[in-house]
């Protein structure tokens, strides 16, 4: 997929499918983000009727919010840094706890231009994903080559895809969705 227009359709369709799916679930959705600085949780919102669906988000930026307001932990930040699937795994757990939803998606990275290194490029993104008594979904992207804005988009992309992958789930102890 190439240019901004594109992409921002592309946003829009895949929020289209999060709410619809969460709607006909009973579901709702909460986020945590660092890198799209609320971006993900803007996708959703810009939808109209999202309100039935979406609960809260939290632009937790910085390590102190990461810590007081999702309860990741001080030794998980200093062993793996805010940038890892440690992280992410903890932000949504914490996003889980403190906002009861159904379903939540946290996203941390480095979007750059700086802020790089060899271990962690600009471009890497971790994600986690989980439902309430179900399971957790964690991904790691490098989207090399990308601007900042770039960076941020395919964020946002990929977090909305993991929630509807999540929302699309059967609950908790019914039938799992068969697989081809």
């Amino acid at each position: 997929m190439s240019g901004g227009a594109t992409r921002q359709d592309a946003i829009i369709l895949e929020a289209m499918r999060v709410l619809d799916l969460c709607r006909a679930a009973g579901l709702t959705v909460s986020t945590a983000e660092s890198c799209t600085g609320g971006l993900v949780s803007g996708a959703l919102t810009e939808i109209a009727g999202s309100s039935a669906v979406v609960d809260r988000a939290f632009v937790t930026y910085s390590n102190t919010a990461k810590q007081q307001v999702l309860g990741v932990s001080a030794e998980t930040l200093a062993a793996h840094g805010a940038v890892s699937e440690e992280t992410a795994r903890e932000m949504v757990a914490g996003l889980l706890k403190a906002s009861g939803t159904s379903l939540g998606v946290a996203v941390t990275g480095i979007a750059g231009p700086g802020g790089g290194t060899a271990e962690k490029p600009v471009g890497l993104v971790h994600f986690a994903a989980a439902r309430a008594g179900g399971r957790t979904l964690v991904r790691r992207e490098v989207f090399a080559g990308e601007d900042r804005a770039g960076v941020r988009q395919l964020s946002v992309l990929t977090a909305l895809a993991m929630l509807a992958e999540l929302a699309g789930d059967q609950a908790p102890g019914s039938a799992a969705p068969s697989t081809p």
